[in-house]
């Protein structure tokens, strides 16, 4: 049965879509049908597989909006399939609203595909607002990366409000799939204690393998690769496969 999960954080910079990337991966290494849906209009994750957006006929816009068939849009790589994303779906709010059951747009455009895939990652923007609500609704679980920093936190508490509103009024059967702890630095007691205060806030739900901060993270979207492509014995790309064995046990 296919595992949806959304990606999700309203904070920018939290290590979201390096997260749906390297999951992707290696997911897909470990033998797994993976599909990435890249519902963010700065189109990172679809890049950050290699797929070249200025040679796509169509994205996940075409797909919300126009009624396009996922299927003809979706992208193949080595990593994974990829749903791409374009600037153009930074318009889309106000285009959904004037559509029929416009929270559910990607719900319906991704039920087409699923039985294809084992896992499908959605890529969620950073805010909570339509697109990511159309994530929410197309879900069966989210996925929380969480910096370990100051204000990590902060936002949280407006993030778990939204999933019980989409609980109790869209989709009854949302859960937390888990949180991920990125941008860990052991050099610092800080981020150990944040760690800490992000588990006592979400028992049982914090994955053990945290991702460090890694230069080789951050280079390997400009290649156009995951990090356990582009360094798979870098401290990131390592990281990335340990969770990815934690997710596989709790699939």
């Amino acid at each position: 049965m296919t595992k949806v999960i959304a990606v999700v954080n309203q904070k920018g910079g939290v290590g979201k879509t390096t997260s749906a990337v390297n999951l992707t991966a290696a997911l897909t290494d470990a033998g797994k049908r993976v599909l990435l849906c890249d519902f963010d209009p700065q189109a990172n994750a679809s890049s950050g597989l290699g797929v070249e957006k200025k040679k796509l006929r169509a994205s996940i816009y075409d797909v919300i909006v126009n009624d396009t068939p996922a299927e003809s849009v979706i992208q193949h790589t080595p990593y994974g399939d990829v749903l791409p994303s374009s600037a153009d779906l930074a318009g889309a709010t106000v285009e959904l609203l004037e559509l029929e059951e416009p929270s559910f747009r990607l719900k319906k455009a991704l039920d087409s595909v699923k039985d294809q895939y084992d896992v499908i990652f959605i890529d969620c923007p950073p805010s909570l607002e339509m697109l990511t609500l159309n994530g929410l609704a197309a879900a069966d679980a989210i996925l929380v990366p969480v910096q370990c920093e100051y204000y990590a936190l902060e936002g949280l508490a407006d993030l778990m409000n939204t999933l019980r509103l989409v609980k109790k009024r869209i989709n009854p059967q949302l859960e937390i799939f888990g949180v991920v702890l990125t941008m860990f630095d052991g050099r610092t007691n800080f981020s150990t204690q944040v760690a800490q205060e992000v588990r006592k806030h979400f028992p049982g739900k914090v994955f053990a393998t945290v991702i460090p901060r890694n230069v080789r993270l951050a280079e390997a979207p400009s290649h156009g690769l995951p990090v356990t492509v582009y360094d798979k014995h870098s401290r990131g790309a390592v990281a990335y496969r340990e969770i990815t064995k934690e997710i596989l046990k709790k699939l």
